[in-house]
């Protein structure tokens, strides 16, 4: 798996050199398209005293894309340990994945609600009493576990998978989070970094395939991807949308290779632009003109929007049956659909173009 994604623009690779001195955890970037929303899925069975549940989260592959890396019951590595999860966080130009890490406090982990204690801030699953974890059986699934108890907390159903731009959550870290990342820590056993590696190996995994649903969503044990302990999504999270509707935010989008010829989404086309207003001399004839132009450009936008929302509708029909060849079918069909829009908008701002009114010779 590729774990980092270089931009061409000498902007990020400041930003990576910067970053890269100033964080205490791992960096992994992305493209400045925002990560897709946690899926709904239940907790499995806390295999016994000693483990603590690492949510589940989305990594990102450099050729693939987004993939799923299942939540999964680890080890403690040692007593007094807890899991802070890492989180994605917008940069100004990307996306950057900060990795998790082992400490004896919960650190900032972007508000994102991960379930299961891990409700944006701080751990409500469980809590260590001197060298006995005690686990809260409100949030986790436990069967033969000796030192339990009960606490619940209110809790809000936000499926976000990001902090900061758009549409992410706006938390940022509190005083004690911040000292917190200034304790002492231990980053992911190797048993955790084999799991997400494994994770990258399993195409069910990818959001291209699962649009959103993983097949595999959690495990009782690291790297255990199969059997009757594998937990599967219920679904999607309520306002998933692909990844074409999830856009680059502007600033990325300044600093992104120009567009393939080849868009499959009109999401994926330039924006339309405004024609410049005419100055023929004929002040009557230039403000018809503006109105018919103004009116097209209405009309070409609303269809842009209606394709997209008929295709998103089409996608999400694979979220409870994937189907790779139909949807390689579909993402044709798609394309099809975007560029014959795209030659009739060009055909209809040309024919509107050719009625401009002439200048008058003086």
């Amino acid at each position: 798996m590729r774990i980092f994604h270089f931009n061409r623009s000498l902007l990020l690779a400041v930003m990576i050199f910067a970053l890269a001195g100033t964080s205490s955890a791992g960096i992994i970037f992305s493209i400045g398209i925002a990560p897709p929303p946690l899926p709904i899925y239940e907790q499995p069975l806390c295999p016994g005293d000693g483990y603590i549940w690492t949510p589940g989260y989305w990594a990102y592959d450099d050729v693939s894309g987004y993939f799923w890396v299942p939540g999964t019951w680890v080890l403690i590595p040692e007593p007094g340990l807890l899991w802070t999860p890492g989180y994605w966080g917008w940069e100004g130009a990307v996306f950057v994945f900060h990795e998790g890490y082992w400490g004896p406090h919960i650190g900032f982990y972007g508000g994102i609600n991960y379930g299961f204690g891990y409700f944006g801030v701080g751990f409500a699953g469980g809590y260590w009493d001197h060298d006995r974890f005690f686990y809260n059986r409100a949030y986790s699934h436990i069967d033969h576990v000796t030192n339990v108890y009960n606490k619940t907390v209110v809790v809000n159903k936000v499926y976000v998978s990001y902090n900061g731009g758009a549409g992410g959550i706006t938390a940022r870290a509190t005083a004690e989070e911040e000292a917190a990342m200034r304790d002492r820590h231990i980053p992911p056993s190797s048993i955790q970094i084999e799991h997400r590696q494994t994770a990258s190996t399993n195409r069910e995994l990818f959001e291209s395939v699962n649009h959103g649903r993983p097949a595999i969503a959690a495990t009782a044990r690291p790297g255990e991807f199969g059997g009757r302990d594998v937990v599967h999504a219920q679904s999607a999270a309520p306002h998933y949308t692909p990844p074409t509707a999830r856009g680059a935010a502007p600033e990325a989008r300044a600093n992104a290779p120009s567009r393939s010829g080849n868009p499959y989404h009109p999401n994926d086309l330039e924006p339309l632009s405004r024609p410049a207003p005419v100055n023929s001399g004929n002040a009557k004839a230039d403000r018809q003109y503006q109105q018919q132009q103004d009116k097209l450009f209405a009309k070409q936008q609303q269809e842009r929007q209606q394709l997209q929302q008929k295709q998103e509708r089409e996608h999400q029909q694979f979220q409870s049956r994937p189907n790779p060849q139909k949807q390689q079918q579909l993402e044709q069909k798609h394309q099809q659909q975007t560029q014959q829009l795209q030659q009739r908008h060009a055909s209809e701002q040309r024919q509107l173009e050719s009625k401009a009114p002439q200048t008058r010779r003086r």
